[in-house]
């Protein structure tokens, strides 16, 4: 299941467990037990719409730096957590988490469907057609969804994507 991305919103515990891992190695297992809990109503899965969002959400690039917080934070901002390049883990703290909630809960499908649209075809890989904006779409929503459970909860996340 190559490139699909899942935002795992964590207890305190396991946010301290990522914050205290000392490599690649120790994120990778703490994670690990998150994902292996699968906990449902705490996580959200992106699939490979991930890549479309952070693109919409941020500046259009997919990079950990572009665009404005909060939004830019929503997928792959916040601390980069694994430093090689086969997996990304980032974490969000739960001020973020609220920030980026109330963010996301301004936002409308004629707001992501003009970000979409104006991606650059030369730079992102996905169809960008009317399929490629429904499937994101979808995903957009989920995520929405998410964050605003997560904030209410009060929870970090962490946004992990193996490549």
């Amino acid at each position: 299941m190559a490139c699909r991305g899942v935002h795992f919103a964590l207890t305190a515990d396991q946010s301290a467990r990522l914050l205290a891992a000392a490599d690649d190695e120790e994120v990778l297992a703490v994670v690990e037990e998150i994902e292996e809990a699968w906990d449902r109503d705490h996580l959200a899965e992106t699939d490979k719409a991930w890549d479309a969002l952070h693109r919409c959400l941020a500046d259009g690039t997919l990079t950990y730096e572009g665009g404005d917080y909060p939004l830019s934070h929503a997928v792959l901002g916040g601390l980069p957590l694994h430093e090689g390049d086969a997996y990304v883990a980032v974490l969000t703290t739960p001020e973020e988490v609220a920030d980026i909630a109330a963010a996301l809960a301004g936002l409308d499908e004629a707001w992501l469907r003009e970000r979409f649209f104006a991606l650059d075809p030369e730079d992102y890989d996905g169809a960008r057609d009317e399929d490629d904006f429904a499937y994101t779409r979808y995903w957009f929503g989920e995520l929405c969804a998410f964050y605003a459970r997560a904030a209410a909860d009060g929870r970090a996340a962490v946004f992990t994507v193996d490549q």
